[in-house]
């Protein structure tokens, strides 16, 4: 029975900086994973379950955890893919929704578009019914006290799965980078940039989303691995060297549809955890890549 997940809360990590609670919370959440997985819950599930855990804890740059743009408001992006049939939905720049994920999850379900934006994803998730954000400014305050209130800083939050039928899923949600210009929008929300999968693999990634932008990282793991034959670690390594030649800092989560693993970052540091049928769970935030 072959299965696999790994989680990211972001590649923002920095030396220091006490992340106790954050891999407290990443081993509940690795632990509680494996156990879905092994009960025979889909991929696509695992990660949308795992990421709104994720956002609702107030411990990374994502869901309660963002902190405000530059003008005081708070819009949010995140991106769901189903590997079997490369569905997925996405939102992007949406206020007063609790967990984007499950906005990002209305999108992928409804399957008329790929991506909504703003107040249409906003009224989206609204009319499926999805927990809003009636004051946002005291909503939002969990930055200040996990330590993320630096406009150098950015951080997002993703997992990546294997379930037991073979079938790979990939999410990512984030506040963005701080102080970023309103309207602004990362590589999260993008499907190829921030969040990819297919029957090849499942990527979620996590740093300075212009340059995941402009070389397509998510999306060039599969290419790859898929056109070259490069097995995934060093799939992922290249993507990441790809990623610094356009002053490119983060991180990103695989898995391929053998259950291989890899969780590579070029930045300081970036929390994270896995677990698979051959690998017990492990969390990570400074320590190199195995």
């Amino acid at each position: 029975m072959t299965y696999a997940l790994v989680l990211h809360g972001g590649a923002g990590a920095r030396p220091g900086t006490d992340y106790t609670k954050q891999k407290a919370h990443l081993d509940g959440l690795i632990t509680a994973g494996q156990a879905k997985l092994i009960d025979g819950q889909s991929a696509l599930d695992v990660v949308t379950w795992a990421i709104e855990e994720l956002e609702s804890s107030g411990l990374y740059v994502a869901g309660k955890g963002s902190a405000p743009h530059s003008l005081g408001g708070f819009e949010l992006d995140a991106s769901l893919m189903h590997g079997p049939n490369r569905r997925a939905g996405a939102v992007a720049a949406i206020e007063g929704i609790q967990s984007p994920i499950r906005a990002a999850q209305v999108v992928l379900n409804d399957g008329r578009h790929v991506m909504l934006a703003g107040a249409g994803a906003q009224h989206a998730a609204k009319s499926a019914g999805l927990a809003q954000i009636n004051d946002p400014e005291a909503y939002y305050t969990e930055h200040v006290s996990h330590g993320s209130a630096d406009s150098a800083n950015h951080g997002t939050v993703g997992a990546v799965a294997l379930d037991i039928r073979g079938e790979l899923a990939a999410g990512t949600s984030t506040g963005g980078t701080f102080g970023k210009l309103v309207g602004r929008v990362g590589d999260t929300p993008i499907i190829g940039a921030g969040t990819w999968a297919d029957d090849t693999v499942a990527v979620s990634c996590t740093g300075l989303g212009e340059a995941f932008i402009r070389t397509a990282t998510a999306y060039d793991v599969s290419a790859r691995m898929r056109y070259a034959g490069t097995p995934l670690k060093q799939a992922t390594l290249q993507v990441l060297d790809e990623v610094a030649k356009f002053d490119g800092d983060g991180g990103l989560i695989a898995i391929d549809a053998q259950g291989n693993i890899s969780m590579p970052y070029n930045s300081d540091g970036m929390k994270r955890a896995a677990v698979s049928d051959t690998m017990p769970p492990v969390v990570r935030v400074f320590e190199p890549e195995i």
